[in-house]
């Protein structure tokens, strides 16, 4: 049974509490990097198309992409997050700074590189390859105290916390146990493998592969999103679990609150990122006062439009207002 629709004025008085809501981020820290060009040919020297460069750009990617887009629906991000000693970790700065984030929960770890991904795409957004700068390995030693460190004295000051898990090393037992010492609400974006270490959030949302992962159940309707979603919430022993279905919208499973929301999304052009404006959203709702099936809703209008932009993007309080219909 589909959830009933968010009003537009309630959903409006939410989005405005938005502002100045301070929400924590753990997680992954990535950059994203784009190589545009123009195809025009195959290679001779294999059956791989030629790119010629036309520019290059960077965007914030992973944990740091969910701060952003809670920057910009007006809330006050902090981030935890792994970083390298390297050029990419320069500009992880650089672009955090620039949306008003501090930087000072990074820490710094000389034995890996920042996660980097490459991107070789078309001036038509076709992506033609990418490349992966990472070290996926749990951090261990003094970076994994230092990260547990800086999580527990910034989730003091957070009303809401959030972890980005990629599985690119940051996301550990010890982490998460930290942020359920601050008795804050949790929201987890999660990693099949990591579902162990989620016990006690308030809700996680994985999205439909890692739900038919996790619980060995095909989901391709209401009936079997229902028994994945239980199953899935007394699996990770957490409060409430939201899928993200992809074009068949959400599935919502929370105390008082089941059922499926219909895919709010326009024209597709990218899916990158759609998830961390997910979370980004649901984090802000649930810090604003929502409930969780309001919070899922909003979060659903969201995603809507982010997909119909190019690469990891943003919303604005503004947008996901218009997206919202007037009753009729």
């Amino acid at each position: 049974m589909p959830l009933a629709a968010i009003d537009s004025r309630r959903a409006s008085e939410l989005i405005w509490r938005f502002r100045d809501l301070r929400v924590l981020v753990v997680g992954d820290v990535m950059l994203d990097r784009f190589i545009v060009g123009r195809v025009t040919r195959i290679s001779p020297e294999a059956p791989v198309p030629v790119v010629r460069f036309q520019s290059e750009h960077v965007r914030l990617g992973g944990a740091a992409n969910v701060a952003h887009n809670i920057a910009a629906l007006g809330g006050r991000p902090s981030i935890v997050g792994l970083v390298g000693r390297d050029r990419a970790a320069d500009q992880v700065r650089e672009q955090l700074t620039a949306t008003g984030i501090a930087c000072t929960g990074l820490v710094e770890d000389r034995q890996r590189p920042t996660t980097e991904k490459v991107r070789v795409v078309t001036e038509r957004n076709q992506q033609v390859a990418r490349i992966d700068y990472e070290d996926d390995a749990d951090v261990s030693g003094a970076a994994a105290q230092a990260l547990v460190e800086a999580a527990t004295a910034a989730g003091r000051a957070a009303e809401v916390c959030l972890v980005s898990d990629y599985l690119k090393g940051t996301v550990t037992r010890s982490m998460v146990e930290s942020l359920l010492a601050a008795g804050r609400p949790i929201i987890v974006d999660p990693k099949i493998p990591h579902l162990d270490c989620y016990a006690g959030a308030t809700l996680v949302t994985p999205n439909h592969h890692e739900a038919e992962a996790a619980t060995h159940r095909r989901i391709r309707n209401a009936d079997e999103a229902r028994l994945a979603g239980r199953e899935l919430r007394d699996r990770v022993r957490c409060e409430a679990v939201l899928m993200t279905l992809g074009e068949q919208g959400m599935w919502l499973t929370a105390p008082g609150a089941e059922g499926s929301i219909h895919a709010a999304a326009r024209e597709v052009s990218d899916v990158t990122g759609a998830g961390d404006t997910v979370v980004a959203t649901v984090a802000l709702a649930l810090a604003a006062g929502a409930t969780l099936s309001e919070a899922a809703l909003l979060a659903n209008h969201a995603a809507g439009i982010v997909v119909g932009k190019f690469g990891a993007a943003t919303v604005s309080p503004e947008e996901l207002i218009a997206s919202i219909p007037l009753p009729t």
